[in-house]
């Protein structure tokens, strides 16, 4: 008994008063504060080693139409988008395939995605991270300030890409990161800031030397949380950057280019002009307005735009992808041993809420929840009814009585 009272940790001296828990070995103990001090330890001495035996090998095989034929499966429409998409990545491997030699250094081309909410942006650097055997990881850009100032650095988003690949560097230098709302950067107008811009100008000048190509310092746990620790060196040359915004309002900026008058009776073909559709027109200039300094805006050179959904895109979201939305509902039914069936006037009706509601196809899982929660809640506990029919008239009654109505717009 009196040897059990002074146990105590062989590393730190505590006693087991003093500790939480206290480990006994053969002939020592150690407490949960060494054991939590001695995983820091080695987990730095890992880090620190030569990366240069990392088994990352750029997988054979991949030609831009099998990358696209596999966003076909999941992602309806955009075609132009998974086009731009496709041959980026295909051109990013080729580049780490065959590397730099001789006189000619091919350089990577930054993407921009450009859509209006809900049109699949996220959902495309998803779908795309699920077939990509490099690292790849998803950033928001809303986060980021400028360094100094309460928030993330930029360099966390190469933390992020260190923590996908298990912290190996080498592999890590070969990946892909997306940068999502990056319109959120913007500053208010295409003018330099005359005050600091902590979120705005600032990010996107940190994001410069990144987007480009340099030996940046990373902090593998995230900087400011954990200042003591060792910094890592990784060169993004070969990391290629995908950014995507619905930058909100930007169509009055290419509908004032376009609607641009001329003197004389040299008049511009205006009838030509897809007055739905003015994303198809976005150039760099439309961006440099917007908010994006130049100089990013040089590093993003290749600039492509997603449609917006119809009602016609929308009924076959709801259908046709391998994971759509009414597959996972019948699914969870499945669950019960319920058949649920939709007619097509229900699956149009469901489609058309989307499109007053202007949420795009983020918003037909709201609607499809709205619709379908009172069936969820009572057919679990309904042992006879074994089948449920949506139809369009039960997809307008659960509507009335849905909060979703007031988001309604005229």
């Amino acid at each position: 008994m009196k040897s059990r009272l002074q146990e105590h940790c062989s590393f730190c001296g505590k006693s087991k008063k003093e500790t939480i828990i206290l480990i006994a070995g053969i002939e020592a103990h150690i407490c949960e504060a060494c054991v939590e001090q001695a995983h820091d330890i080695l987990t730095e001495e890992m880090l620190s080693r030569d990366p240069k035996s990392s088994d990352f090998k750029v997988p054979e095989n991949i030609t831009p139409v099998s990358i696209k034929q596999y966003l076909d499966d999941y992602i309806i429409g955009q075609d132009e988008a998974k086009k731009y998409l496709s041959v980026a990545v295909y051109n990013h491997y080729k580049r780490l395939k065959f590397g730099e030699g001789g006189d000619i250094k091919i350089q990577k081309s930054n993407i921009l995605f450009v859509g209006s909410t809900g049109t699949g942006k996220t959902l495309m650097a998803r779908t795309i991270a699920d077939f990509l055997e490099v690292p790849f990881t998803i950033v928001d850009a809303t986060i980021f300030t400028e360094a100094g100032y309460v928030g993330e650095d930029v360099e966390s988003m190469l933390s992020r890409l260190l923590q996908a690949c298990d912290y190996d560097v080498e592999a890590a230098q070969k990946g892909i990161v997306y940068i999502d709302e990056i319109d959120k950067i913007a500053r208010k107008n295409d003018n330099p800031s005359i005050t600091r811009d902590v979120s705005g100008e600032g990010v996107q000048q940190a994001l410069l030397k990144m987007l480009e190509g340099a030996d940046v310092n990373v902090p593998p746990q995230g900087g400011r949380k954990h200042p003591e620790q060792k910094m890592i060196k990784i060169n993004t040359s070969n990391i290629l950057f995908i950014c995507g915004g619905a930058f909100d309002g930007i169509n009055k900026i290419i509908a004032r280019r376009l609607n641009t008058q001329v003197i004389g009776f040299d008049k511009r073909d205006q009838e030509h002009i897809d007055q739905e559709n003015l994303l198809q027109y976005i150039n760099h200039r439309d961006l440099k307005k917007f908010g994006l300094i130049p100089e990013l805006i040089g590093r993003l050179p290749v600039l492509t735009y997603l449609d917006p959904l119809d009602k016609d895109a929308l009924v076959r979201i709801l259908q046709e992808p391998k994971n759509a939305l009414l597959k996972q509902y019948k699914r969870l039914f499945e669950m019960e041993n319920k058949d649920l069936t939709f007619t097509n006037d229900a699956i149009e009706e469901i489609a058309q809420k989307a499109i007053e509601f202007k949420l795009g196809a983020r918003g037909l899982r709201s609607i499809c929840e709205a619709v379908l929660t009172d069936a969820m809640f009572h057919l679990p506990s309904d042992k006879e009814q074994k089948s449920l029919e949506i139809t369009a008239d039960y997809v307008r009654e659960k509507m009335l009585k849905s909060k979703l109505q007031k988001l309604k717009v005229a």
